[in-house]
């Protein structure tokens, strides 16, 4: 098959199209016939070489994906051969085929396109196993996302109004707060012009949001702080402004903080599953009513994953970049 290979940690041109060997399956997985990848921006860190994939997951990158299945493992029972499914991956996605654990592997959502489906594992296992599960947002409570345009954000953006729930985004332009709006989000804050902090506290009443799902980390750790409300969580999933901060302990005392990380690619491959199946169980019928689209930006042949690359690292793109073999 053909696959993207990072030939050396290094710039997007280091992603080369290549034959390589077809993935082998075992007993409890699955192979897909990969219809659709998506970019994540965990993809242009493995490309750096800061990302490794995990002990046993595909040296290729890629997240997620959408396809048809090609075989099943003999303790697979709920797939079957021709089956149209998307995927959440530990990578491999930037491939004509992948294996992938039967426990990560969903239906297509009713009434997305066996293309189109591929943008939703990845974001949907994120943003619902951080927000909703670990931070336990509910209806009522009020949620600022960081980087509304991104795969991530759009999609918080929806699923938080899915839940009855007031929805605040950052992003960098006018353009890009206009998209934001009209997915649902309730106020829309340009990061480069106005002080986010100042606008949350004016918004709120002074009290602040009740949690943030972060993706800068150092850069905005104390800001995030003092725009959480009393009982706020903080969700750091991304380090984009810098990993090493100063904490003022104390600060948290007065309003009963929690700051709260973690990523998805590294979990275990039971604790995906569970994530998974949550996934199906509260995300996919709000797919399947409309309430949550999908939100792509552009499609790229995958043999132009290093154009993707560069796209994604000018952050112009509103919404997932796809690739497709």
């Amino acid at each position: 098959m053909k696959a993207i290979v990072i030939t050396q940690p290094g710039s997007p041109e280091v992603l080369q199209l290549q034959e390589v060997e077809d993935p082998q399956i075992n007993d409890d997985e699955v192979l897909i016939k990969v219809e659709a990848t998506a970019l994540n921006r965990a993809d242009t860190l493995q490309r750096k070489g800061s990302y490794p994939p995990p002990k046993g997951a595909s040296p290729y990158p890629g997240l997620e994906c959408s396809g048809t299945i090609l075989s099943v493992g003999k303790n697979v029972s709920r797939w079957k051969v021709g089956d149209q499914v998307c995927a959440l991956l530990g990578g491999g996605g930037y491939a004509e085929k992948v294996a992938v654990p039967a426990g990560h592997v969903l239906p297509v959502p009713f009434g997305v396109s066996l293309k189109d489906a591929a943008a939703f594992p990845e974001v949907a296992c994120t943003v619902w196993s951080t927000v909703f599960m670990t931070s336990h947002l509910s209806p009522g409570e009020s949620f600022l996302v960081h980087g509304g345009t991104s795969g991530i954000g759009t999609f918080a953006i929806q699923m938080g109004k899915c839940q009855g729930v007031r929805v605040f985004v950052t992003a960098g332009s006018e353009e890009k707060l206009a998209v934001c709006k009209d997915l649902g989000a309730d106020v829309c804050i340009n990061y480069k012009t106005e002080d986010f902090v100042a606008r949350v506290k004016e918004e709120t009443g002074g009290k602040g949001v009740d949690v943030i799902l972060d993706c800068m980390g150092a850069s905005y750790f104390q800001r995030n702080l003092d725009s959480l409300n009393i009982d706020g969580r903080l969700f750091i999933i991304g380090t984009q402004g810098g990993a090493k901060t100063e904490l003022n302990i104390t600060s948290l005392f007065a309003k009963r903080l929690t700051v709260q990380a973690a990523g998805l690619r590294s979990r275990s491959t039971e604790n995906k599953a569970l994530i998974v199946s949550e996934v199906e169980k509260n995300v996919w019928p709000a797919i399947a009513v409309g309430k949550v689209k999908p939100v792509i930006y552009k499609y790229l042949p995958l043999c132009e994953a290093a154009e993707a690359h560069q796209l994604m690292e000018s952050s112009q793109h509103i919404g997932k970049i796809m690739l497709v073999p």
